[in-house]
């Protein structure tokens, strides 16, 4: 059967079906799918889930599925990033194909079950994702912590590699005590008719303060009307583990509490790809029924897509300068999934003279997937051929919408394609930290190294 041409679309997730927790019927979908896909094979290079079920294949017995021991699914799952990739650039059978694969959403499924038989998530993955808690921890121990965690402090990172599997070559996440200011709203800006309530994320919360403080000085700049509201994690780490249930609790609680905002006329902004993907596009598909969430969803938008929109219907002040060295963009996965086109690049167009080379390989980084002893080196394995067009094209910074793809990115590149960490120095970063950079808003220094 010939691959659909339609637009992609996606069922609910029916989590709350019987059915969707029983192994036998779990085990004959993967069946299904893998089979499906075995014979296809389109997406090889993408996450490592597909080289592994290829290799299971072709090592058995028959060199197809059927003399394939249902044992090594759990494996395969495992190795899925939930980027979405697959699903939407790769696959030709994704719904509303009759084939009807959702081959994330499958994974998830079979990490869930999993996680049920085994009666509780792994414990490390589930410390981690344990953002607002380390978070809240980090900030009022922020300078012991860091550090401890400092890839630099060899003997204390091989005891944390021992203890809590977090591998010893990886640049953990600074945490951060900064308090976030809204600056003085610029009522000359042309977007003065526009208000926004930004959903800051445990990330920018806890260990990234500047690209908050990057997007409150541009809105403001712009003449936009800001609140600032963090309720709590969106839950994507969670989702990652196939924790359905604890993400959906959390969906409930931040779409309710964003409801006033949103009647009060103020657009809902997302400062990461993957709050914004789960906010827009996650949370509806596992409580499809809930209004709150069906209300967020519509009014909720990346940061990048705010503020290219901005550019369009009102104009952005002027004020931006060209920054010093060429750029290369990492198209997120997660920003590619909300379905509303390379806005990153957009935004980016914007500043004078940008000299933008795009990446769009995929990062490797995958949340705990690149911090964990056990995939640490896989994850930088997949992020290798993206690394090899960020050392091609030898720029000042790295940008990402994912912050932590960046920051991988910027280190496999030093360390694993150049390999000299000593080499001239990449700043990496959020793109509306570059383009707060173009206004004088911040410094180049203040981004990543």
């Amino acid at each position: 059967m010939e691959g659909s041409t339609q637009a992609p679309i996606r069922h609910p997730i029916p989590w709350r079906d019987e059915d969707f927790w029983d192994q036998l019927s779990l085990d004959k979908e993967l069946r299904r799918v893998f089979d499906i896909c075995h014979g296809c094979r389109r997406c090889f290079n993408l996450c490592d889930s597909f080289p592994q079920l290829f290799d299971v294949i072709d090592e058995s017995e028959s060199g197809e599925l059927d003399t394939v021991s249902s044992d090594t699914f759990p494996k395969i799952a495992e190795s899925c990033t939930l980027c979405d990739m697959c699903f939407l650039t790769k696959c030709p059978y994704v719904p509303p194909h009759e084939f009807n694969i959702d081959f994330p959403h499958l994974m998830l499924r079979a990490r869930a079950v999993e996680t049920e038989k085994i009666g509780k998530p792994p414990f490390i993955q589930n410390q981690l994702a344990q953002t607002d808690r380390n978070g809240i921890i980090g900030k009022k121990f922020g300078f012991i912590l860091n550090f401890f965690t400092n890839i630099n402090n060899k003997i204390f990172r091989k005891i944390l590699n021992y203890i809590a599997g977090i591998d010893f070559k990886v640049i953990l996440p600074k945490f951060n005590k900064k308090k976030f200011e809204i600056p003085l709203i610029n009522k000359e800006g042309k977007a003065n008719k526009r208000k926004a309530v930004i959903y800051t994320s445990c990330f920018a919360n806890y260990n990234r303060p500047e690209i908050a403080e990057a997007s409150l000085a541009v809105l403001a700049a712009q003449g936009v009307e800001i609140k600032l509201h963090y309720p709590e994690c969106c839950g994507m780490p969670m989702l990652e583990q196939g924790n359905i249930e604890r993400v959906s609790v959390s969906a409930e609680k931040i779409s309710e509490s964003f409801i006033s905002f949103i009647e009060d006329g103020f657009d809902v902004i997302a400062l990461t790809s993957s709050c914004a993907l789960m906010m827009k596009y996650e949370w509806p598909l596992i409580l499809p029924e809930n209004e709150s969430v069906k209300l967020l969803s519509q009014n909720t938008y990346d940061i990048d897509e705010y503020l290219v929109d901005i550019s369009k219907k009102e104009g952005l002040v002027d004020g931006m300068k060209p920054v010093d060295g060429g750029i290369s963009l990492h198209l997120a996965c997660h920003s590619r999934a909300q379905n509303m086109g390379a806005k990153s690049n957009e935004l980016l167009k914007l500043i004078p003279e940008a000299d933008i080379s795009i990446v769009e390989r995929c990062s490797g980084h995958g949340g705990t997937f690149g911090v964990l002893t056990p995939t640490h080196d896989l994850a930088r394995k997949v992020g290798k051929p993206a690394a090899r067009m960020v050392a091609k094209a030898d720029p000042s910074y790295v940008i990402s919408s994912c912050p932590l793809a960046s920051k991988h990115l910027s280190q496999i590149t030093k360390e694993d394609v150049i390999k000299d960490k000593k080499s001239k120095s990449i700043r990496s970063g959020h793109p509306i930290e570059l383009m707060a950079v173009s206004y004088g808003f911040l410094k180049k220094d203040e981004m990543s190294e």
